[in-house]
């Protein structure tokens, strides 16, 4: 059953999936093993639960939990838990936030905030809000086994040969849109990102049997 979401945000799905056939044959094949896991979790009644890993957990990764979650919501694909996480700790970049923002995802900041912000993300107000923040891959708040992990940076993927606890494994790197901090085409460079992220997840989902 899908969900109705944010009316800004059906408009960037919309657009993210008239870009679905744009995907090079190379992605599909890394993206449609994911949706094989997801698919493969369901028929098994289990929970198919998916850590984006990134060095920072701060971009790549974070954009990633929240559009995989969004993307299932929209095709009605039950069950499915997204996290993130890095091989250290920093904060969600507030650009990546800006960026999420504008895509149309609800963000509330949780109280006591620090240098590392904990923020409440909702895609609908049917949903229980999505607590997102930095931390590591293998922090208590991800689950610890059972898990895809989806490497979202070379440096992260490099870094740790083996994700313990990790059911499956896959490398689906993009490119950071840090490169772009401070420069003209910073805000253009992380709504990129987030709609090649966006455009991704949804095609993975749309194939889940």
């Amino acid at each position: 059953m899908t969900l109705p979401m944010y009316t800004e945000l059906e408009v960037t799905i919309r657009r993210a999936l008239d870009r679905v056939e744009a995907i090079a044959p190379e992605r599909r094949a890394l993206l449609d093993h994911i949706a094989s896991y997801i698919s493969s979790k369901g028929r098994a009644g289990e929970e198919p639960r998916l850590t984006f890993i990134c060095t920072h957990n701060s971009r790549r990764s974070q954009m990633g939990q929240l559009w995989a979650a969004a993307a299932a919501a929209h095709f009605g694909v039950d069950g499915v838990k997204t996290f993130s996480g890095g091989t250290e700790v920093t904060a969600f970049n507030p650009r990546a936030v800006a960026a999420m923002r504008r895509a149309g995802f609800a963000f509330e900041e949780a109280a006591g905030a620090d240098a590392n912000p904990h923020y409440l993300v909702r895609f609908s107000d049917d949903t229980p809000p999505l607590e997102c923040f930095s931390k590591v891959y293998d922090d208590p708040f991800n689950p610890s086994e059972g898990f895809a992990a989806l490497m979202t940076c070379g440096e992260a993927d490099e870094a740790c040969p083996v994700v313990y606890g990790a059911a499956a494994r896959v490398a689906l790197r993009y490119v950071d849109p840090k490169a772009a901090d401070d420069t003209p085409r910073e805000a253009a460079a992380y709504d990129e990102r987030s709609d090649q992220i966006a455009t991704e997840m949804l095609y993975a989902f749309s194939k889940v049997a």
